[in-house]
């Protein structure tokens, strides 16, 4: 038996969810429905394939707890941004992080690749693997940028019910370009 049928009532719950969402965006138009329903089946099966069903549960508290962090996090990397390249004298120190991932599900890996790009004087360049190349404009910060890196990775599984994979301890490296 495929994990699909082992349980209809995720199915169930997610076809309802979309439906709503589909209702609220067409303002409960009966004619939508013609496109709608295929829409609501697709959606349906592709979260179903994305996130199947007994996987990370997301922590309502610590989803709470983030949104406050993401957008201080965001206004600090904007700021931080803005502030080098407006002074006479650029300060920047380009250079390349790469960090050892241990989230497991993409989900959650996604969500950390781009929170990670708000940290400030920081982007996500690449994934190989569960290596992540991270381009930092202050490479001399090393230490700084790895423990925030550490701690966003923590939050995110935190928040999502997600175990670290222990055995991916992260590695250091480092680049100045």
């Amino acid at each position: 038996m495929s994990w699909h049928l082992q349980n209809p009532w995720t199915a169930l719950f997610r076809i309802a969810i979309y439906a709503v969402a589909w209702l609220v965006l067409t303002d409960a138009e009966p004619v939508s429905w013609f496109v709608g329903t295929p829409f609501v089946v697709f959606a349906t099966w592709a979260s179903l394939r994305l996130r199947p069903p007994g996987g990370a549960r997301l922590s309502l508290t610590k989803a709470l707890d983030f949104v406050p962090f993401f957008l201080w996090q965001s206004l600090k990397g904007g700021l931080d941004v803005a502030l080098r390249v407006m002074r006479p004298r650029l300060r920047v120190a380009p250079g390349i992080e790469t960090y050892r991932l241990r989230l497991v599900t993409p989900s959650a890996r996604i969500l950390f690749l781009n929170t990670l790009s708000l940290l400030p004087g920081t982007l996500s360049a690449d994934l190989r693997g569960r290596r992540l190349i991270v381009h930092a404009l202050d490479a001399g910060r090393g230490e700084a940028l790895r423990a925030e890196i550490v701690g966003l990775e923590c939050r995110v599984a935190a928040m999502l019910g997600e175990v670290l994979d222990t055995a991916a301890a992260p590695e250091p490296s480092r680049e100045v370009l």
